[in-house]
């Protein structure tokens, strides 16, 4: 009997204009065949089923890269691959941007299936997105539950100064992180060429917080290694010390005569980027946006914290600039945005 799709559930709920759990809204015209007994509720709406097996689709198989219907992985002693409800989505779908609340749009992307976060949300209310506002606590929450065990979430951040006062927002923010179990990794800092407004009573302010934060151990850290060392070529010829904590010193490493030191080092945690002026991005388009962030800044952490292959998600994803660099360098993506305004902006960025 041939297998193949109906473009509409034949079962009692969606006739009756209810709620249908069925993927998509589609069966198999099989007799005692329904989606949810053949594949599961996992399987992605957009796969087909062929003849030999349940349906080579066209999401690759996370382990063999054939499909999610490949027989070594998917369907493997009658029962459907452990991974493939960590790694597929049911009704977000990987390579788009999504038009809604990030907070409601996350509610339908499984546990433990995002390699790494990057973004920026808005804060104190010093930019206007279109009038729109955000759940902090919620978001946050919902972020630790799609986020793996192992991956990273980037949280560039800033405060206000509110009548003579930082408002400290970033601090809250990374704090409750912490709280609902988020390791606050490193605290890395986003040093801007300059300031719009230089105050008169204080330092001029030319950076905000790049917090790092992990679900347990980082699963990646690929380090950049772009820090020109001024002793290139020298030979190292000393003894490395650590500090007890009654001040005195013990000897942890020496070094021979026969090293040298190497041309470049591991990059510092504060990361140097132009701002506006079309420092941060070529693309005209993306300052119909209030608040972009730069291009290289998005790369840099996209390299060091995911490899080719993983999923980044970008819940505020604003300009796009997140989903670009994950595109560019070879990562899956998912981008959710809620003013329809700035997803065509995205969609122009995509092309």
């Amino acid at each position: 009997m041939n297998k193949k799709w109906t473009e509409k559930c034949t079962c009692e709920n969606f006739q009756q204009n209810e709620d249908c759990e069925h993927i998509g809204n589609k069966v198999l015209e099989e007799v005692g065949m329904q989606v949810e007994d053949s594949m599961g509720s996992y399987h992605i709406a957009n796969t087909h089923i062929e003849e030999v097996g349940l349906g080579v689709g066209d999401k690759d198989c996370p382990d063999c890269k054939v499909g999610v219907g490949c027989s070594k992985h998917y369907i493997k002693d009658g029962d459907r691959h452990d991974r493939y409800k960590e790694e597929f989505l049911p009704r977000v779908e990987i390579n788009q941007v999504i038009c809604g609340d990030c907070r409601e749009v996350m509610k339908d992307i499984p546990d433990n299936c995002i390699d790494m976060v990057l973004t920026s949300p808005p804060y104190d209310n010093l930019r206007d997105y279109n009038g729109y506002t955000f759940n902090f606590e919620g978001i946050a929450k919902e972020l630790y539950r799609v986020v793996k065990d192992g991956g990273v979430v980037v949280w560039v951040v800033g405060d206000a100064t509110i009548k003579g006062s930082e408002t400290g927002t970033s601090f809250k923010q990374a704090l409750y992180f912490k709280e609902i179990g988020f390791n606050l990794h490193d605290t890395m800092i986003w040093e801007k060429d300059g300031c719009i407004y230089p105050e008169t009573n204080r330092y001029y302010p030319i950076f905000e917080y790049m917090f790092i934060l992990s679900k347990g151990k980082p699963k990646t850290c690929n380090q950049i290694n772009d820090r020109k060392n001024k002793n290139f070529g020298q030979k190292i010829d000393r003894e490395r010390k650590s500090r007890l904590a009654d001040g005195s010193f013990i000897p942890t490493s020496s070094f021979g005569s026969n090293k040298k030191t190497k041309e470049f080092g591991v990059r510092y945690n504060i990361w140097k980027f132009g701002m506006g002026g079309m420092k941060g991005t070529k693309d005209k388009i993306a300052y119909k946006h209030p608040a972009t962030f730069p291009e290289k800044l998005a790369e840099d952490h996209i390299l060091s914290w995911s490899n080719e292959g993983d999923i980044v998600l970008d819940p505020m994803a604003g300009s796009g600039t997140t989903l670009k660099m994950a595109k560019k360098n070879n990562r899956n993506y998912i981008g959710i945005e809620i003013s329809q305004e700035y997803i065509d902006i995205i969609k122009k960025r995509l092309l």
